[in-house]
C-alpha cells in the first residue's frame, strides 16, 4: 500500500486532537516563548517503547525550551487510556488523545491493526515525529513503521541546538524537490 508522507519545506496539516486536561488543541500552537514545536506522535498506552520514550524525552523538554522549541505528544488512544498511561508516565509537557485515523492519513504516518483485544481497541499510528518552524512548515519529519525506529533523542536535540543557533546561519536543507 502507497502512503503519502509528509516532506520537509511544506506546511503541517490542521490537526486537532485533546489534551490531558480536556482542552482541545491545534498540533501547531505553540507555549507563549516558542516558535518552533516539535510533534511526537506515539502508538499509545499499549506500547512500553513509547512510554520509555515519552519518559526520556522528558530530560530533554528543558534544552528545547531553551532553544524556543514546544514539545506535544499525541496518540489515538481514548482519554480512559491516555489517563491510565499517565500512571506510567513522569513527563511535564502536554499529551493528548484522539489523534483520528483521518488525520493519520493526513499525516501520512503508517497505521496499524492491533493483534489482539490485549493489546488495544483501535488502530493506531506508528511513530513519528515532526519539528515545525515559525511558519509551521515541516523542518524535521521521521515517519517510521515500527516502534522500535525512532530519533536518538540526543542527537535530535543537539541538532536543534545546532541549527537554532543564529550565528550558525544554518538553513533548511533535504527539502523535497519532485
Amino acid at each position: 500500500m502507497y502512503t503519502q508522507k509528509m516532506h520537509p519545506a511544506t506546511t503541517f496539516p490542521e490537526v486537532s486532537a485533546t489534551l490531558s486536561s480536556g482542552e482541545a488543541v491545534s498540533l501547531t500552537d505553540k507555549e507563549e516563548g516558542c516558535d518552533w514545536k516539535m510533534v511526537v506522535v506515539y502508538r499509545g498506552k499499549h506500547c512500553p517503547i513509547c512510554t520509555k520514550y515519552l519518559n526520556k524525552l522528558e530530560d530533554f523538554k528543558g534544552r528545547l525550551r531553551e532553544i524556543n522549541v514546544d514539545v506535544v505528544a499525541v496518540s489515538g488512544d481514548s482519554k480512559a487510556q491516555l489517563d491510565e498511561h499517565l500512571d506510567d508516565l513522569s513527563i511535564t509537557f502536554p499529551i493528548a488523545y484522539g489523534l483520528s485515523q483521518d488525520d493519520m492519513k493526513k499525516l501520512g504516518l503508517y497505521i496499524s491493526e492491533p493483534r489482539s483485544e490485549k493489546e488495544t481497541d483501535h488502530n493506531f499510528a506508528e511513530p513519528a515525529l515532526f519539528v515545525l518552524n515559525e511558519n509551521n512548515e515541516i523542518h524535521i519529519a521521521e515517519i517510521a513503521n515500527a516502534p522500535f525506529v525512532r530519533p536518538d533523542l540526543e542527537q535530535l536535540v543537539s541538532g536543534l541546538e545546532f541549527i537554532r543557533n543564529p550565528e550558525n546561519n544554518y538553513p533548511i536543507r533535504g527539502t523535497f524537490k519532485g
